[in-house]
């Protein structure tokens, strides 16, 4: 999977991740804590909640300038511990 993502991706590029994770304030910030570590800029994330209000999806869009900083970043958005799931 990881080598037909490299090849499907041409840098620099835009990259969205979709996170999801407990529905929890500090969630949102805590996210773009991590991005803006790793890729700084400004970032304003789409955010929706679950049907019943536990979960959050969070999109956010970064410009990539390699597949390290892809892979970097997913490894960090995954340690945040209200985190359930990145794609």
């Amino acid at each position: 999977m990881r080598k037909k993502l490299q090849e499907m991706l041409t840098f620099p590029c835009y990259f969205t991740y979709k996170i999801i994770g407990l529905s929890r304030p500090e969630l949102i910030d805590q996210i773009i804590r991590v991005v803006q570590l790793c890729i700084p800029g400004d970032y304003i994330p789409q955010v929706k909640s679950s049907n019943k209000g536990n979960y959050l999806s969070v999109s956010i869009t970064i410009c990539a300038k390699n597949f390290e900083q892809i892979e970097q970043l997913y490894n960090e958005i995954s340690q945040i511990s209200m985190v359930r799931m990145v794609f």
